[in-house]
């Protein structure tokens, strides 16, 4: 059978035939390729959006400090002033705080009881968890929940009998006796304990076989590759410890051994002097803020790591 083409048929005719038959393909295409920009405009729509959600949220934490210095910074009279600036500026409520109080000395005793507590607490969190994650033993479980159970009761309930400790121990009105009672850190044991068991179980592996037992391993190939965690934790470790004051207040009697004790001074039955208590406040965050700030990557690479948000 043969098949003729009639020339005479018009070359519009087979141009439309040609466009008709592949316009719904090129008109999907382009339906598509339309469909995409309104989804890049939402992706754009929704990442402004977060920032801006971010914004406000970082502006409302900043607030709270940045009115402590604000307040700091007014002068005596003008302590309880309501306006956003601290104008006329003013530094006579810290020259009053260290002239009624011996801060070098406060900050030195709350930054020694800070470390102690943290160096402590980061040690025995690393031997618990590295227990937990890597050795099995009887009353494992038991022990895992007696640690999440103490997490989770809250320090009121405790701090009757841990009081009736201290006192019989004789620490009462020591640093010592803030120290004692929170050398372990169940929460510092949870957090390490999931680094551990993410921990590749190759390496240690390679340094069994190496020659190296439990504890060189632990030292030699766990902690050196756990830095940025260890780090993390020492730094949350450090700022509970230096911002607790249920628990000097009620061991310590003088005003002057912490510096979360010797601010209450200002509070008095007389009256309250707030810019005096936002000044020694300030002053008491600045060594947190340091710290923080050149620990900042390894707190953030822990984060990273732990698959924390």
């Amino acid at each position: 059978m043969a098949f003729v083409i009639d020339s005479s048929a018009p070359a519009d005719e087979f141009a439309g035939q040609r466009t008709s038959t592949a316009s719904p393909v090129l008109a999907g295409t382009r339906r598509g390729s339309d469909s995409d920009l309104p989804v890049g405009a939402r992706r754009s729509g929704g990442v402004a959006t977060g920032h801006i959600v971010l914004a406000l949220v970082a502006l409302f934490s900043v607030f709270p400090v940045y009115w402590l210095f604000a307040t700091a910074f007014r002068r005596p009279e003008d302590q309880l002033s309501q306006s956003p600036i601290p104008w006329p500026f003013s530094v006579q409520n810290f020259i009053d705080v260290f002239a009624q109080l011996p801060l070098v000395g406060m900050i030195a005793n709350t930054l020694t009881m800070a470390l102690v507590l943290t160096v402590f607490q980061l040690v025995t969190s690393v031997l618990a968890a590295y227990a937990f994650a890597r050795f099995d033993f009887i009353g494992k479980n038991v022990a895992q929940f007696l640690f999440v159970g103490s997490w989770l009761v809250p320090f009121q309930i405790t701090m009757i009998p841990n009081y009736l400790l201290v006192s019989q121990m004789g620490l009462l009105n020591t640093i010592a006796g803030v120290v004692v009672p929170n050398l372990v850190s169940a929460f510092g044991v949870l957090m390490l304990m999931q680094h551990m068991r993410a921990f590749p179980g190759e390496l240690l592996d390679a340094a069994k076989i190496d020659g190296r037992g439990s504890w060189r391993s632990l030292w030699q190939v766990v902690v050196p590759n756990m830095r940025p965690a260890l780090a993390a934790l020492a730094i949350m470790l450090f700022i509970s410890a230096w911002n607790d004051y249920l628990w000097p207040s009620l061991i310590l009697r003088q005003s002057d051994a912490l510096i979360q004790v010797g601010i209450r001074s200002f509070l008095t039955a007389e009256g309250n002097n707030w810019g005096a208590v936002m000044a020694a406040a300030g002053v008491a965050c600045l060594p947190v803020f340091l710290i923080y700030i050149v620990l900042q990557k390894h707190v953030v690479a822990a984060f990273v790591r732990s698959g924390l948000k």
